[in-house]
């Protein structure tokens, strides 16, 4: 008998990704990736069940690739940290602007994360609080994304937008044409919601969008106005890519444009599950470092 909440691989592709059950009806089941971002049905009978480990090496391979990029991550994160005195702060205080401690403040992009699975969402907001992004997320459905930015965007004014879920090539159709969204799931949705994104703000480098999910059109989703989407290889993609490409936009400075070798290094699925375009970063430094305002004696000078 399959339960909700089952992990579970299809016979018919050899065991390829594991899901988790999310709901049976007929003897059909509606299935969710673990690991990646695909949504898929199956007939019962095809279903087999397996432990919560990996049960083949795809998916082991991208639980190692996800735990190095997040080392990667955080390892350019403290780079980049040292880096900072010694570029644009160092020349203020070498131009005899600031005195005293050489100290600054950080302030990496705020992200707004629209995710189509809540379980998705979840594993990125971790990610996003380990590396001291400011984010707000939200599980919104795929085809309710353009509704939401609406409402969004004017309230959390995010430097970076992600926009992601669950996508891919339909497979019931007896032909499908791949230059067509009318091939993709939600493909179609994802360009509904940029284009409200990219009206909101038309500067590339002062909105970043990052969108798709596994197997998405990412040409029309670029010419939509993304700066960053999948599927370029109409592959599968890792749940946390988007919020990899994100994290480096958010790290880099203004001063740059995000190094797109590293997004490929970056990301589970690389050059074949995700490419963008040029784009500045979203990284600022300030002075003076900000000050603990419980310790700071102040006397009051207003009537």
């Amino acid at each position: 008998m399959m339960n909700l909440g089952d992990l579970v691989v299809r016979k018919s592709y050899g065991g390829d990704v594991t899901f988790r059950v999310e709901e049976v009806r007929n003897n059909q089941a509606i299935i969710k990736g673990t690991e990646f971002r695909l949504l898929a049905d199956s007939p019962l009978y095809d279903l087999i069940k397996v432990p919560f480990t990996p049960t083949n090496s795809k998916e082991q391979q991208a639980q190692i690739k996800a735990a190095e990029s997040m080392r990667l991550l955080s390892e350019e994160r403290k780079k980049q940290a040292e880096r900072s005195p010694e570029g644009l702060v160092q020349d203020w205080y070498n131009q005899g602007y600031v005195q005293g401690e050489l100290a600054y403040f950080e302030i990496p992009g705020k992200v707004l994360h629209l995710d189509g699975d809540p379980n998705y969402l979840k594993k990125s907001m971790n990610v996003y609080e380990k590396l001291k992004i400011p984010t707000e997320g939200h599980y919104v459905h795929e085809s309710s994304m353009a509704n939401a930015l609406y409402r969004l965007l004017p309230r959390v004014r995010p430097d970076i937008v992600v926009i992601t879920g669950h996508d891919g090539v339909l497979k019931h159709r007896q032909t499908y044409d791949l230059y067509s969204l009318n091939s993709y799931k939600n493909s179609l949705n994802f360009v509904q919601a940029i284009r409200v994104a990219r009206e909101y703000e038309r500067n590339y480098d002062t909105l970043t969008i990052v969108a798709g999910a596994c197997q998405s059109h990412f040409e029309a989703l670029l010419q939509a106005g993304a700066n960053f989407a999948s599927s370029p290889g109409r592959i599968l993609i890792h749940a946390l890519d988007p919020v990899y490409v994100a994290a480096k936009a958010a790290y880099t400075s203004i001063r740059d444009t995000v190094n797109m070798a590293d997004v490929f290094h970056n990301t589970i699925s690389g050059s074949q599950g995700v490419g963008g375009i040029e784009t500045k970063g979203t990284y600022r430094i300030g002075l003076p470092r900000l000050q603990d305002l419980s310790i700071l004696k102040v006397t009051p000078s207003a009537i």
